[in-house]
């Protein structure tokens, strides 16, 4: 099963990413237009891309700072079943993000967009915290 990996530095406490990745108000900065949900295993969360793109997914990894998982309950069909996850290691005040969206079913081309979308997206994410910088979600895969 293809996988998109991506793993990068952050200038910023392990807990502020986490925060970011984890609860829907950190979500919705880089990522979401409107999250809903707990952060806490096996917890549902409620994305909502826009029209049309209301997507469910199931927390299957947690550990505070260190892992966040999601796994993909709806959503269009190539996405349903992926796992979107955090890996995070702390390394003298920056934190290590190793980035993953896997079991994908083939390298379709919705894989191959969504690959080039979560490197704009991290690259958002990264930018916050490191900047304070927020883009407004219309505008997201635009700058």
């Amino acid at each position: 099963m293809p996988n998109i990996l991506h793993k990068f530095p952050v200038n910023a406490s392990i807990d502020k990413v986490f925060e970011c990745i984890s609860t829907p108000e950190g979500l919705d900065i880089w990522w979401g237009k409107s999250t809903k949900g707990t952060p806490s295993i096996n917890e549902i969360y409620h994305f909502d891309f826009g029209p049309g793109y209301q997507w469910e997914a199931k927390v299957s990894q947690f550990v505070e700072n260190e892992i966040f998982e999601l796994t993909i309950t709806k959503a269009d069909k190539d996405w349903i079943g992926t796992k979107v996850g955090f890996g995070l290691k702390a390394n003298n005040g920056s934190t290590k993000v190793e980035f993953y969206n896997s079991h994908w079913k083939s390298e379709s081309e919705h894989f191959r967009i969504s690959s080039f979308c979560w490197a704009m997206y991290l690259r958002l994410l990264k930018r916050y915290l490191e900047f304070g910088e927020v883009v407004p979600y219309a505008e997201r895969l635009n700058v």
